[in-house]
């Protein structure tokens, strides 16, 4: 039985007609760039979130990139961050002449560690204040401690970046005073909120496209400036910004994929939980196969909302040597897997060379034994269970 990483062919065959439709309105309007499409996608987006605006980019990097520019971060300046993420996180801090200052992850959401955040604020307080944003990354698709990492944020007077590119939809619970809890969607829980629709990503376009959330109407202005070379008013540039505009044709798509993001959040879910069982009945879980944490599953009314919306789903093994041949054991009978990722930001070689020495064992170990499997909606009961009686095999054949 072959069960690919991800088939998109499913999604792209039952939206057929309603794509069909959108790319015709979009090729008979002869308007490619930015336009009602665009504008139309953003309210869309930023009604979605819960935010006041919603800027479309040209991919979640780009996203990321006019976030630290509307800020004026450059040279000198540090962004607080971590270093098990996509490439993306740290390329666009050295883009803009940034460093980046590396905090390990919490074991358990491959999150930033918000305790060890706390420190790293502190200590750059009593050095100076160079930390100038701080970028969480909400990985896999579960969002990371915000509700700490917030109260660091209006602590320190520092600007809170979310990194959600796998995560629209994702929701955070926020404890109130008076002991209720109120969740909140990704992308509405800091200053801004970027994301990517890349094709994988659990709403995909038909190639490159991202979006910036935020509330700060004047901060929104500055990053629909700054996606378009710092224009205000044609021909008049107040700053340098970039081409970084979100094509019409990738709003249209992304558009008619929204009215059905919530129902695929839904069957990641369902095959998560249906995981979980499968992996549980094999007498797998924990040793040697530690599977992925939900960590607000035990707040009140989580079942409610979607706290984690599976991205991936990225299971522990116990060492780098075993993570490597169950990988191998997978492909070689059919069943799509991958590494995300193998070598963490502070490891790469493009860094700095006096910051390639940190040491962040929690990240590192997790790049070491980390595997992916399939989990997009579409999967079929007998695919996953092949998925997990395969790995039962390859233990018992070790």
């Amino acid at each position: 039985m072959r069960v690919p990483l991800l088939d998109l062919g499913p999604q792209l065959h039952s939206l057929r007609p309603r794509m069909l439709d959108a790319l015709t309105r979009v090729l008979d309007s002869t308007g490619y760039i930015l336009g009602p499409e665009v504008t139309d996608f953003e309210e869309r987006i930023a009604a979605y979130c819960g935010t006041k605006c919603a800027i479309g980019l040209s991919s979640g990097t780009d996203a990321l990139l006019a976030a630290l520019m509307s800020l004026d971060i450059g040279p000198g300046d540090l962004v607080l961050t971590t270093p098990y993420s996509f490439f993306a996180t740290m390329g666009v801090v050295l883009r803009v002449g940034a460093l980046p200052v590396f905090v390990d992850i919490d074991p358990d959401s491959f999150n930033m560690n918000a305790d060890q955040a706390a420190e790293a604020l502190a200590r750059d307080h009593k050095n100076g204040r160079k930390i100038k944003a701080i970028l969480p990354v909400h990985l896999y698709g579960q969002c990371a401690d915000m509700p700490k990492l917030s109260r660091l944020a209006q602590e320190y007077a520092v600007p809170l970046i979310e990194d959600a590119a796998q995560a629209i939809g994702a929701e955070c619970p926020f404890e109130q005073p008076d002991g209720s809890v109120i969740w909140k969607r990704s992308g509405n829980l800091g200053l801004c909120g970027c994301f990517s629709f890349f094709p994988s990503k659990n709403l995909g376009g038909m190639g490159d496209g991202g979006m910036l959330t935020t509330s700060d109407e004047q901060y929104g202005a500055l990053v629909r400036s700054v996606r378009n070379h710092g224009e205000e008013g044609r021909y008049y540039h107040k700053r340098v910004g970039g081409n970084f505009r979100l094509d019409a044709l990738q709003a249209a798509i992304l558009s008619v994929k929204l009215d059905y993001l919530d129902s695929w959040h839904q069957g990641r879910a369902a095959n998560a939980a249906q995981y979980r069982k499968l992996f549980a009945d094999a007498g797998l879980t924990d040793n040697p196969v530690r599977l992925p944490q939900e960590l607000y599953a035990q707040v009140p009314g989580a079942a409610e909302h979607h706290h984690h919306i599976y991205n991936q789903f990225v299971i522990r093994v116990r060492r780098r040597s075993e993570r490597d041949k169950l990988r191998q054991y997978l492909l070689d009978h059919e069943i799509g897997c991958a590494i995300y990722y193998p070598l963490c930001l502070h490891q790469q070689e493009c860094l700095p060379a006096a910051m390639r020495g940190a040491h962040l064992p929690v990240a590192e170990e997790a790049a070491a034994t980390s595997l992916a499997l399939p989990i997009f909606p579409e999967l079929q009961a007998e695919q996953l269970a092949f998925v997990v009686a395969t790995i039962q095999k390859f233990y018992k054949s070790c």
